[in-house]
């Protein structure tokens, strides 16, 4: 009855910087979620009096909503950069899904672009997967300085996951990239996932040496804090080039998920080698963070999934028969795997063949006739 007891105690008791992490952690979801949703409407207005982003226009440089969006980017960025010196990473990193819900909604009232059901059932999936890490999140260790953090990144077990991660990275980026980077998806995300780890890590030491120096606890005195500074700048500028890339080769309804998916289950390894962060939890308590991540997992591909589908033209179905013309002809909806130049900024989905596109010849028997009968 103590491990129960204990994890009771636990879910009702959460602790003064877990919830500043939390409350940090959902702001920074709610400014980057609105950023989107800001920027495209800067950019949309932009496109009116110039050349598209899309076509390498920079019109939207003179767009005051533009810059309102990036602005909010920034702080949210900054919000969440500040989560993590209060909050462990097993807690603020899930909850990066909350930009998604609050942008796909936004998009649904401000953008007219409608959600389908299925997307809004994703968004509750995330809702629920994210309460669920909340109530049972791992309380955050006690640092009182950015030397201890290193003693725990210093550890054999941390080092060893550490070791792995770079052997990784450098094998996809020296050999992998340049034979399969154009084709896999994997390539590029998996290199901007596993240095990603790598990155919450240096962030979460960083934001706890910045923490304890404006609470008069000076350290930046320390090597330490300029050597998780240094690991930051790399890793941060490899991660940028490299999702740079994903973004461009292929559709960012594809590559969304599945970095959200990958970077995600490297980050709470990397926190639980490193920090420890299960230790201090039951066994129910570690299953439960774990159904919760799951659901926002499921719900995040569920919403990608049906973003591009409306309830009026594609319910269930991705193959719809058209009910034009005599003779049975089928829509075709795919979410290519590559990107495409569109007439948005975003990629949409790829329409072959429909009644009145050039792919699809009318009329074949009759062609056919005449050919003959020349």
């Amino acid at each position: 009855m103590a491990a129960p007891a204990s994890a009771a105690a636990g879910l009702g008791a959460m602790s003064t910087d877990n919830a500043k992490g939390l409350v940090l952690a959902v702001s920074s979801s709610a400014f980057i979620g609105a950023s989107f949703i800001v920027k495209k409407m800067g950019l949309r207005r932009a496109a009116d009096s110039g050349v598209r982003a899309g076509y390498g226009g920079f019109s939207y440089l003179m767009e005051p909503l533009w810059w309102i969006g990036m602005i909010s980017m920034i702080v949210g960025e900054i919000a969440n950069f500040a989560a993590y010196a209060f909050a462990p990473a097993i807690l603020v990193t899930p909850l990066g899904a909350l930009s998604i819900i609050i942008s796909a909604a936004l998009a649904h009232g401000i953008l007219q672009e409608k959600l389908h059901t299925f997307g809004i059932l994703g968004c509750v999936l995330c809702v629920v997967g994210s309460i669920t890490i909340v109530l049972h999140a791992p309380q955050e260790r006690n640092i009182d300085s950015v030397r201890e953090v290193w003693d725990l990144a210093t550890e054999p077990g941390f080092l060893c996951y550490a070791a792995i991660v770079v052997a990784a990275a450098l094998v996809l980026i020296y050999f992998v990239v340049p034979q399969h980077g154009q084709t896999n998806i994997m390539v590029y995300i998996g290199v901007c996932s596993l240095l990603g780890s790598l990155t919450v890590m240096s962030v979460k030491a960083l934001g706890i040496a910045l923490k304890l120096t404006f609470s008069g606890v000076n350290q930046l005195f320390y090597p330490q804090t300029w050597a998780f500074t240094l690991i930051v700048a790399t890793c941060v500028s490899t991660q940028i080039n490299y999702l740079n890339k994903a973004l461009d080769t292929f559709n960012t309804a594809v590559v969304s998920p599945i970095y959200y998916v990958m970077f995600t289950s490297l980050t709470i390894i990397a926190s639980v080698i490193m920090f420890k962060d299960w230790d201090r939890q039951s066994p129910t308590q570690i299953v439960t963070e774990l159904c919760g991540f799951v659901t926002i997992l499921s719900g995040t591909f569920l919403l990608h999934k049906t973003k591009d589908m409306t309830d009026s033209t594609g319910s269930s179905l991705s193959t719809s028969r058209s009910k034009g013309g005599s003779q049975n002809r089928f829509a075709i909806e795919v979410i290519p795997l590559k990107y495409r130049d569109s007439v948005d900024d975003e990629t949409l989905p790829l329409s072959l063949p429909k009644a009145d596109d050039r792919y699809l010849m009318e009329d074949i028997p009759v062609r056919y006739k005449n050919l003959n009968t020349v």
